[in-house]
């Protein structure tokens, strides 16, 4: 498979996986053949990751099929790019994230979505954490930002959590101008 090719092959592993979990198998460990491990391998995505957005899209009506893709895009392009197909490092502890309620700037939520995020990018998480959660996209809808953008935001601003913070801000803004 070319580099041009992969967001075709996703879509059948997506799609595959889908109706393996629509038929039951409602974990990552069987929702997924060797070669369809393999593959997303490749592009940097863990099978707890697309299982996480599967299970949410089914369960909760989101994250849709596109929007899982486009995650799923700057993750590949960060994998590939920044992290040369390596390990971005060791996975983070669940007890060093910011608790929910933590606010930067009069925010909360926004401060740990910061942190998974780059976890997201470095490929990071932890299984029992998801970056698109059933509380992230309540919040970034609220703040008028989506997913994909938001990793964009924090892969081009690094650990500048002021620019982040402005950003989320102003897009904020312009959403209640509306």
């Amino acid at each position: 498979m070319s580099r041009y090719d992969w967001p075709d092959e996703f879509k059948r592993v997506y799609q595959s996986a889908l109706k393996r979990y629509q038929a039951g198998q409602k974990s990552p460990r069987n929702l997924f053949d060797s070669d369809e491990l393999a593959f997303l391998a490749t592009i940097g995505c863990s099978a707890q990751e697309l299982f996480d957005f599967i299970d949410d899209g089914v369960r909760y009506g989101e994250p849709s099929y596109e929007d899982t893709l486009l995650v799923t895009s700057v993750r590949r392009e960060y994998f590939i790019q920044v992290l040369k197909g390596g390990s971005g490092g060791p996975v983070v502890d669940m007890s060093s994230l910011p608790a929910k309620s933590a606010a930067i700037d009069g925010i909360p939520w926004l401060l740990r979505l910061i942190v998974k995020a780059r976890a997201k990018l470095r490929g990071t998480m932890p299984d029992e954490l998801m970056y698109g959660c059933g509380g992230d996209r309540p919040f970034l809808r609220k703040m008028n930002v989506p997913l994909a953008d938001f990793l964009r935001v924090v892969w081009r601003h690094g650990d500048d959590d002021r620019a982040i913070v402005d950003f989320v801000k102003t897009s904020a803004a312009q959403n209640e101008k509306k």
